[in-house]
């Protein structure tokens, strides 16, 4: 099972953790999903594609760093 660390901006609490480990648990391939606020981090283990997970990180509104 592969992780991948994703690096986050715009996560202030808890509920922003929550709004991202909700989409991206939806994505095909996901295992375990773990947002981090307060690192502005969030950690993806399984086969899913990580476009998709990125993607789906800024849909909800957040940015993803590169």
């Amino acid at each position: 099972m592969e992780e991948t660390i994703i690096k986050v901006e715009g996560m202030m609490c808890t509920g922003c953790e929550n709004r991202i480990q909700n989409a991206v648990s939806e994505i095909k391939g996901v295992e375990s999903v773990k947002a981090d606020h307060e690192k502005g981090i969030v950690e993806v283990k399984g086969t899913a594609d990580i476009k998709e997970v990125k993607e789906a990180i800024e849909d909800i509104g957040f940015e993803v760093k590169e």
